[in-house]
């Protein structure tokens, strides 16, 4: 199995006394940077160590300033075996409750359908929010853009329904 080589500044043609170029001073910083983000350097040798390297003349001189790191991040592998606490996984995302989104979509269609899907997204957006307290879902939001829509669909026909009524009573009695 062969194994990466160490970047060395001088890869490629010359060698250590070859003047160093603008972008051989940032890879060798870049190192720097890695390594003290590892917290494998300190902060006061991180800090003159960037400034030695800002100042080189020569590869040989940013070979000595990175020599002893590792050429960039390293990645921890966990071996058969190794547990990683809890702590330290990413966070599972919640999943989205559909009875939500349902809800939000009845509401929205509430315009569209004249107000006929205004009581299914009351009926979804309750129900969903039940659930959500339940299992720990998300979708707060939607269930309860759902119901809003929901309910001003409600409201609106039974405002219609009021006033066709009062009309009806006063106009022939």
């Amino acid at each position: 199995m062969s194994y990466p080589t160490p970047w060395q500044p001088w890869q490629g043609q010359g060698g250590p006394s070859m003047l160093a170029s603008h972008a051989d001073r940032e890879r060798a910083v870049d190192v720097l940077r890695a390594g003290f983000g590892e917290g494998r350097l300190e902060q006061d040798e991180f800090e003159k160590r960037v400034a030695r390297a800002y100042a080189a003349r020569t590869v040989g001189e940013l070979a000595v300033l990175v020599g002893d790191l590792p050429q960039g991040p390293v990645p921890l592998t966990a071996g058969p075996g190794v547990l990683v606490p809890q702590t330290f996984l990413p966070a599972p995302r919640p999943v989205t409750n559909g009875k939500a989104v349902g809800a939000m979509v009845c509401g929205l269609l509430t315009v569209a359908t004249l107000g006929a899907t205004g009581i299914p997204a009351v009926i979804l957006g309750h129900s969903a929010r039940a659930e959500m307290r339940r299992t720990g879902e998300s979708g707060e939001g939607l269930a309860m853009t759902g119901l809003v829509l929901g309910w001003l669909s409600v409201a609106g026909w039974a405002l219609f329904l009021m006033l066709a009524m009062i009309a009806a009573v006063a106009s022939g009695g």
